[in-house]
């Protein structure tokens, strides 16, 4: 099994691109959804950012995370965002390398991983054996972020300028998938990139090396076994 990561910019639309996975029956992880999971009241992470930001971050009735109040607080502070991340995101890859484990002993061929930071943070770009990144044009990408976050022009641009270039990201990507026509245009290209995905062999290749380096380990513990087994004997 391989893995593909999905990226883009904020409101580019990876999630019209990850409904098309899902629809024909490819396992789709989406960070931004165990994001929300890890930070749900009582869990580690829930804990640590009440500690680093104290209450004013979590409504007073439930105890879930107000995540709008601490985005305003993260905004413009570089320190306090690296800080939250350092908070989440082991806790997101944990759960991101559970799932993956998962989709390996169902016998998927492929898992695509939604990493909305895939570029920015680094830190697992070299297990992805493609990347898709999903773009836009840029007046159509802060039309969409004003309409969805309800947020004013100079607000978006701030949150659009916070991440990687679009260009850079398509510039290191294997596959792009422009959104900025049509739902069926855009259904039309991830649709071809699944099908050069779902020709590809590399899962043999990766199962068989997993396989090898298995059947090397227990062959290695079961001679050790078998050797300390004869000395206890002769003993």
């Amino acid at each position: 099994m391989f893995l593909v990561g999905l990226t883009g910019g904020i409101a580019t639309g990876k999630s019209t691109v990850s409904k098309v996975f899902r629809e024909n029956g490819i396992p789709v992880i989406d960070a931004d959804a165990i994001a929300r999971l890890v930070v749900e009241p009582g869990k580690p992470a829930w804990h640590k950012i009440k500690a680093a930001f104290g209450e004013g971050v979590f409504n007073a009735e439930n105890g879930e995370l107000n995540r709008e109040a601490l985005g305003k607080l993260i905004f413009d502070n570089v320190e306090k965002r690296k800080l939250l991340n350092e908070i989440t995101h082991p806790e997101i890859h944990r759960i991101v390398y559970k799932e993956v484990l998962k989709c390996f002993f169902l016998g998927h061929n492929f898992v695509v991983l939604d990493l909305p930071l895939l570029f920015e943070t680094g830190l697992m770009i070299n297990l992805m054996h493609k990347i898709i990144t999903v773009t836009c044009e840029e007046d159509i990408q802060l039309t969409r972020l004003m309409d969805r976050n309800h947020l004013s022009e100079a607000d978006a641009k701030k949150r659009i300028k916070q991440q990687m270039p679009l260009e850079q990201k398509c510039n290191q990507s294997h596959f792009v998938i422009e959104n900025s026509g049509t739902l069926q245009d855009t259904e039309e290209q991830t649709l071809k990139i699944m099908a050069v995905l779902q020709d590809s062999n590399q899962h043999w290749k990766i199962r068989g090396v997993i396989f090898a380096t298995a059947a090397i380990v227990f062959s290695s513990i079961a001679w050790i076994l078998n050797y300390k087994y004869k000395i206890f004997s002769n003993n």
